[in-house]
């Protein structure tokens, strides 16, 4: 039996990928005809093969110096799991992932060839990597996806964590929201035995997006849409990732992780304001002013990422609200809600550090190297 995925709207072609009882047939990935990772039996035959059993709390991290990836390694760690992080190789290399006691690996995911070595030995991929602004979306959260989920499937990976975007698969016009929607269906008939985890936003941007420019008194740039965002700490994000790896509960589902109040951009930087006992100078931009200059960049050879990044103002435009219910994701993950923190709450823990630290050493507010 072969089941297929049709998945329109990247690079103006299709993604076709068949399965079917005993073996993954290779693909190519619609932005490049070279980029290819061949599959030539199925998950449990190359476990089998390996001859060596895999201990079951042996895990790889991707993306693990990232925002959540070092949280999910940290507490992974500290949970008494065997944590390997794949690092693309660097001048500096992620020395403290290894003080921490995980295992780091040098791979890349715009190599296909250097990712297989990596999972040699590993029970379960957590995969929470995406293209940094200076790179390519389409190389790292597509091409690099595929070749990593292809490369799970002939190395025998037994559990796959994969982290989306909110309703992703509700706008093909922003490029990544339409790469991880795409991504969540590759995934889900590869046959393995998949979770995804869609994301809201975290605590931590507000930090840099907001507070950081309110206490040095520069311009926070906003947006005059009501678009609502529940944020969530990426701690707590990672406590919920480890609790998936605990149980089969979530095997198979696509969860939205979701904090638990959703907040505007006025109401955040209000907060922020307040906490920080200061009037911020903030820059209103249009939406429609984002959305003209995306159409601009477009054109531009040259500017197509920095248009494809502002693609997100078709999605500010819409004012939604994102955020989810997530009294059934409690019940799967066994999480007691009360122990999530709120954004209130880590703001408060945020400024009072800061402001303490301010207090001790007599720096001005213009004193920036404090605040990060």
């Amino acid at each position: 039996m072969q089941q297929s995925v049709h998945c329109s709207g990247l690079a103006g072609q299709r993604l076709h990928t068949r399965r079917t009882a005993g073996a993954f047939l290779p693909i190519r990935t619609p932005a490049s005809r070279s980029t290819r990772v061949r599959v030539y039996a199925n998950a449990p035959a190359a476990a089998a093969a390996t001859g060596t059993p895999v201990p079951k709390n042996s895990v790889l991290v991707v993306g693990a110096t990232g925002t959540l990836g070092r949280q999910i390694v940290r507490r992974a760690l500290d949970d008494g799991y065997d944590v390997r992080c794949l690092v693309r190789p660097r001048p500096n290399p992620a020395d403290f992932l290894r003080d921490w006691g995980a295992k780091v690996v040098n791979g890349d995911l715009t190599d296909p060839a250097s990712i297989p070595a990596c999972l040699v030995g590993v029970n379960t991929v957590i995969d929470c990597a995406t293209a940094r602004p200076e790179e390519s979306t389409r190389k790292v959260d597509w091409e690099g996806k595929v070749a990593l989920i292809q490369a799970a499937q002939a190395m025998g990976i037994q559990r796959y964590i994969f982290f989306s975007i909110f309703e992703c698969d509700k706008h093909p016009q922003v490029p990544l929201m339409n790469i991880k929607s795409c991504t969540e269906q590759f995934l889900e008939s590869s046959g393995l035995d998949y979770t995804t985890f869609r994301l809201c936003g975290f605590h931590q941007a507000v930090i840099g997006n907001y507070a950081v420019p309110i206490l040095e008194e520069r311009s926070v740039w906003g947006t005059n849409d009501e678009t609502r965002t529940a944020y969530l700490d990426s701690q707590d994000v990672a406590k919920m990732t480890v609790a998936a790896l605990r149980s089969d509960k979530t095997s198979g589902r696509t969860l939205t992780l979701s904090g638990p109040k959703a907040w505007t951009t006025k109401e955040v930087i209000e907060l922020c304001e307040k906490m920080a006992d200061t009037n911020a100078k903030v820059t209103t931009v249009p939406t429609w002013l984002l959305k003209r200059t995306r159409s601009v960049l477009r054109s531009m050879q040259w500017a197509s990422d920095a248009a494809d990044r502002l693609a997100f103002a078709e999605v500010l435009s819409n004012n939604e609200v994102w955020s989810a219910d997530m009294t059934e994701t409690y019940r799967l993950l066994d999480i007691d809600p009360g122990t999530v923190i709120t954004l209130e709450t880590y703001l408060q823990d945020y400024f009072s550090r800061i402001l303490k630290k301010l207090k001790e050493v007599g720096a001005a507010a213009d004193r920036t190297n404090f605040y990060v």
